[in-house]
């Protein structure tokens, strides 16, 4: 590629774009301290002298061609170049001509000045162009040298390093197939892993693409986040897999998961407790008390404004009766327990209609399934809260929910046309408190919480929620 740029610049184009003052600069600095330099310069000396010899010598100016000798300077011109580049070349033309000048001053009789001159001249261009360009390629050939050097070392400490990594790392082929293993990766894959496709390394079908970023469990029993990176290597492609190990860290994760499990079990476990001691308790002494004032009222000797104030005490006992039943039924839904999740939803759904107003329609899709209870409670969960942040806050008038069985996962949504808010990134503001509780109840369970929302636009509530769970929250009572 040098030869090629070297050939095509042109006399317009000094020494690839260096400029005359370099260039006479190293046409100045002639190998003065090597021998084989002064030979070529006494064979200089030498056709200097034969040239001059015959001009003198009429006779064997006949004898010799003029010119001649001029030519011959052709060869040590050219040997000082492809020796030593522009330095030799330069000069050796240069104390050639100097040699030649008393051959000039000979009359015409005797000398041949004007072909002297030009051939001279030729000589002297040749000695400029072709030491030049040898020195053109010298330098590209330096400069590859140095490139070669430089991905040599590069490749060195790219293979120390490959060697001495104590993250396990494999260098795949075009085709996923394992082309080399470090220490580390040998530990862990064995020694017959080079040859083998990356895919049945890993017991994975997908493409190696899609393992960037995942973590993955290998045979040793530890967890591995995957990082992906594309080689080129001579114009052939290769990828490197390196694994990270993230155990620890994923034994965290798990560790602070179950501990936030444990709080919501904790929490579910005190609402089902509240909720039948509600029941059992007030709630019942409440019905006995309206039962007891309907009868004092009913009471032949009563007055009639006595049997009246009976009356209203008896009507708010029952309406405080209500209350504690409806208190007793959102801490903990019976129906969500004896009868699963739609039947919980289509009671929870009726009754906010009936106190609020706002008209709430459910879809069901799929096949209709007792899943998990911790499943169940988690969407019904979550279900209640989206709808009471509609009917609360967002001022909705007319609000749907869906939930779809599908295969593997229950996805449930929750759509209003109320007033809406601003999202923030991590996809619910964290101004509303609720919400931060569906997305942290929905990752327990090993799903996801997705909010779409704008002031104006009203709000979008979709939770996927895996049958089969990671984590999963521990059963209540």
């Amino acid at each position: 590629m040098a030869r090629s740029t070297v050939s095509e610049a042109g006399p317009a184009r000094i020494a690839e774009g260096r400029g005359i003052a370099e260039v006479i600069r190293t046409a100045l600095r002639p190998p003065i301290r090597d021998r084989r330099f002064w030979g070529i310069q006494a064979l200089v000396v030498a056709l200097a002298g034969l040239h001059f010899f015959v001009d003198l010598q009429s006779s064997a100016g006949e004898a010799f061609p003029g010119g001649i000798p001029v030519a011959l300077l052709i060869v040590p011109v050219g040997y000082a170049a492809l020796r030593y580049g522009l330095t030799g070349s330069a000069a050796t033309a240069a104390w050639a001509t100097v040699l030649w000048l008393p051959d000039l001053l000979l009359p015409l009789d005797q000398g041949h000045a004007p072909s002297d001159v030009v051939n001279l001249l030729l000589v002297d261009a040749v000695a400029f162009f072709f030491g030049e360009r040898i020195e053109a390629e010298r330098r590209a050939h330096a400069r590859v040298e140095r490139a070669t050097l430089a991905r040599l070392g590069a490749e060195a400490g790219y293979r120390q390093l490959f060697e001495a990594n104590r993250a396990p790392i494999l260098v795949l082929d075009a085709k996923g197939v394992v082309r080399a293993a470090n220490p580390a990766a040998t530990s862990v894959f064995g020694t017959d892993a080079i040859g083998m496709a990356a895919g049945v390394l890993l017991g994975s079908d997908e493409p190696i693409e899609s393992l960037h970023r995942r973590v993955v469990s290998l045979h040793d029993g530890h967890d591995y986040r995957v990082g992906l990176a594309e080689l080129a290597e001579g114009g052939a492609a290769a990828s490197q897999l390196v694994f990270e190990d993230v155990t620890v860290e994923r034994s965290e994760t798990r560790r602070a998961a179950r501990q936030r499990a444990l709080m919501v079990a904790a929490e579910e476990e005190q609402r089902r407790r509240l909720a039948r001691e509600l029941h059992d308790e007030p709630l019942q002494l409440f019905l006995h008390l309206a039962r007891k004032l309907a009868s004092l009222s009913e009471d032949a000797g009563v007055p009639a404004d006595v049997a009246a104030s009976l009356d209203d005490a008896r009507a708010r006992s029952l309406e405080a009766a209500a209350r504690l039943r409806n208190l007793a039924r959102d801490l903990r839904p019976p129906a969500l327990d004896q009868l699963g999740l739609v039947p919980a939803l289509v009671g929870f759904l009726a009754e906010t209609e009936d106190d609020s107003g706002v008209p709430v329609e459910l879809e069901v899709s799929g096949e209709t399934r007792r899943v998990r209870p911790d499943v169940e409670l988690g969407a019904f969960r979550i279900v209640q809260e989206a709808v009471r942040n509609a009917v609360s806050h967002a001022r909705a008038r007319e609000i749907r929910v869906s939930l779809a069985f599908d295969s593997d996962l229950l996805q449930v949504r929750v759509v209003d046309d109320g007033q809406g808010f601003e999202v923030e990134d991590e996809g619910h503001s964290t101004n509303h408190f609720g919400l931060v509780g569906m997305s942290e109840r929905a990752g327990l369970l090993g799903g996801s919480l997705q909010v779409c929302s704008a002031p104006g636009r009203g709000t979008d509530v979709t939770s996927s929620l895996p049958y089969d769970l990671r984590y999963g929250l521990p059963a209540a009572g």
